[in-house]
């Protein structure tokens, strides 16, 4: 049996009621059917589908922040303590809206805009699909009214496909045509392709994307990259020699640290003559795997798990527009490239270097938007297990806190080698203020 259609089993429980002669439809489908793991599967569902599918992280944060925002939608109007998105995000409108007097099941039209607008996004529609059909199967095991039931689907498609007219307002499609990013070979301070790829700079145009709650891309603009230099005295050099030597001298602890955020959508390794892919999980999908083991910790019911959502994923998606906006203004080159000709050629970095510009770090840019997000809706003091990585060989992490945990996730990059110091304190601070803001702009409460 599929793990998800076990996982949601186990938390669905069946009401199947029969009276002699006739059906008697269960009264109490609302309350199983508001059960948070409905919310919970799906969004694990699209975390192993952008892995498997290999979606660069810019872009992973565009399907997060998307199916998000739909699952959010279709539920608001079951909750009428909550404020729709429309008029909040840049660009959405007022939604269709449920038939007055009519009975609905939102958790149900809330699952299926989620599975709509995630398949819709992804390209392995086929897996997205098989756990629509459990999902729903589940919803029909509770033997709700059957008008109620095609009401909901209906309700939830129809928020479906609003969001995704929405979507094509976001000038992505146009970026996929936009030219490659240039390589000068002739300015040093450039940033040019590392190995083992050496692909082409990911992402260049990303600034272009319209941003979910940012008024523009280049509203929060981090603190400027150092001077490039290659004077042995310069602060440049400095920041390059501070990585040379931190990987140099690692510790075990470091050096576990380091792989546990690695967090690359794909590394290419290379063994002689063979190469082949490893895939992990993206930056955004870690975030998103540690909103939904903190909504399951502090017990949050389905409403304020979309809520935490919803709000997650636009941190994360504006962080990934101010970053990669500073990444393609400031062009900075990476650790590896300036260390193997000016410092030592044979000097390599722990993790893999990803294909774009070193400032400002992407990894220290969203962790921190999302943990200051997460920190706002449930505390500063909240600890919490981290098991993101286990499927990958590790041993989860436990934090006292998310800001402690982005704190570990920026430094991170530095013992892997792929930034300097800099580029790790200013993204820091460039996602705490990108988080905070998508909290005080975006009203998510009437009260």
């Amino acid at each position: 049996m599929n793990r998800n259609l076990r996982f949601v089993l186990l938390f669905v429980p069946m009401f199947l009621l029969w009276s002699p002669g006739c059906k008697q439809y269960n009264k109490d489908y609302q309350q199983a059917a508001a059960r948070p793991e409905f919310i919970h599967a799906g969004f694990r569902r699209l975390t192993e589908i952008i892995r498997f599918d290999i979606f660069a992280p810019p872009i992973s944060s565009r399907i997060y922040a998307y199916s998000a925002v739909a699952a959010y939608e279709a539920l608001v109007p079951g909750y009428p303590e909550y404020r729709s998105l429309a008029g909040q995000l840049n660009g959405l409108k007022p939604g269709p809206q449920p038939e007055a007097g009519k009975e609905y099941c939102f958790p149900l039209a809330s699952a299926n805009a989620l599975l709509i607008v995630g398949k819709t996004l992804v390209f392995s529609e086929e897996n997205m699909e098989e756990l629509k059909e459990s999902i729903l199967e589940d919803y029909q095991k509770m033997n709700m009214p059957p008008e109620v039931y095609e009401r909901s689907m209906a309700y939830g498609e129809a928020v479906a496909k609003h969001i995704l007219a929405w979507s094509k307002g976001d000038n992505y499609a146009q970026t996929r045509s936009a030219p490659k990013f240039t390589i000068d070979p002739k300015n040093p301070a450039r940033w040019r392709p590392t190995p083992p790829m050496y692909a082409d700079g990911l992402e260049p145009h990303w600034s272009e994307i319209r941003p979910w709650v940012l008024d523009s891309a280049a509203q929060f603009k981090p603190a400027p990259a150092v001077p490039f230099s290659l004077d042995k005295n310069s602060d440049f050099y400095k920041q390059a020699y501070a990585t040379y030597e931190t990987v140099k001298n690692l510790t075990k602890e470091q050096e576990a640290t380091a792989w546990y955020w690695d967090d690359n959508p794909f590394a290419m390794e290379v063994s002689g003559h063979f190469s082949y892919a490893r895939k992990k999980i993206s930056p955004g999908g870690h975030w998103i795997t540690i909103t939904g083991t903190a909504c399951r910790k502090a017990n949050l019911d389905i409403m304020q798990s979309a809520e935490a959502y919803a709000l997650v994923a636009c941190a994360l998606a504006d962080g990934f527009i101010a970053c990669w906006t500073e990444k393609y203004r400031s062009t900075v080159i990476r650790p590896e490239s300036y260390i193997n000709q000016y410092i030592d050629p044979e000097w390599k970095p722990l993790i893999q270097t990803p294909p774009f510009p070193e400032h400002t770090s992407g990894h220290s840019t969203i962790t921190a938007a999302a943990a200051t997000v997460l920190t706002t809706l449930l505390g500063d003091n909240f600890t919490f297990t981290d098991s993101t990585e286990v499927e990958f060989g590790m041993p989860p992490r436990t934090y006292n806190s998310f800001m402690q945990a982005a704190e570990e996730a920026a430094i991170s990059r530095l013992y892997g080698g792929i930034h300097y110091p800099h580029g790790n304190q200013s993204g820091t601070k460039n996602g705490q203020a990108v988080g905070q803001y998508v909290t005080e702009k975006v009203k998510t409460r009437k009260k």
